[in-house]
């Protein structure tokens, strides 16, 4: 196993999906470490989560700041903590075209829902009220439009009779926290290509065989 990739985890939030990251890499799943957890939220529990795995953690908020003030600080942590790879974990920020430029190919974000459907903040929310049978979670590479860039996993999830917004909010951050770190993996491994709007997965290793699936989700081609 080649040396361990240093990630940058951008988070807004709880910080359940920087968890499972850390988790996997604790674990042995991924060949990857957490070099740096961002926040643009000082009360943000990600933090929190960071400064408990002793991970380097660093709060930069906007306020008072515009846009490309506030991202040239971030890309100056990303350079000093020398990460290969910036992941979007519930960070609710809209990065500027000139970062997303710079780090493109390297930055990544996991959505709650079947992209195109139910961009924005609330997937799981606007997937309800449409009446949609399956939702899901999407992990892509970011490009300059919110929610946009190529597809690189997808793993759909049943609405269920009953459901409210917290509930399946929660059966999709489940399958969350196992196509997240699956995506970095296959990062890691050098395994995606991008072609167009195509992420070609080169063959290899499969979770579906080596770790517990979910049995009522389907998981897209590659995890």
């Amino acid at each position: 196993m080649g040396k361990s990739l240093r990630v940058a985890v951008l988070a807004s939030g709880s910080g359940t999906d920087l968890q499972s990251i850390i988790d996997a890499s604790e674990h042995g799943r991924i060949n990857a470490t957490v070099a740096v957890v961002i926040s643009d939220r000082a009360e943000a529990q990600a933090l929190k989560r960071a400064e408990r795995h002793h991970i380097p953690w660093y709060c930069i908020e906007c306020v008072g700041k515009n846009r490309v003030m506030h991202e040239s600080q971030i890309d100056s942590i990303l350079e000093q903590h020398q990460v290969g790879l910036v992941v979007g974990a519930g960070y609710m920020r809209v990065l500027t075209p000139e970062f997303v430029r710079k780090w493109k190919g390297r930055l990544i974000n996991i959505h709650p829902a079947l992209l195109p459907s139910f961009k924005g903040v609330n997937g799981p929310g606007d997937a309800l009220q449409y009446g949609v049978k399956i939702t899901g979670c999407t992990t892509h590479f970011m490009d300059e439009e919110m929610d946009h860039g190529p597809i690189i996993l997808q793993a759909a999830v049943k609405v269920l009779p009953g459901d409210t917004r917290d509930t399946l909010a929660q059966r999709i951050l489940e399958v969350e926290h196992q196509v997240l770190p699956r995506t970095i993996e296959l990062f890691v491994q050098g395994r995606l290509v991008i072609e167009g709007r195509y992420v070609r997965i080169l063959p290899g290793d499969s979770w579906k065989t080596k770790y517990e699936c979910y049995p009522e989700v389907l998981y897209s081609d590659g995890y």
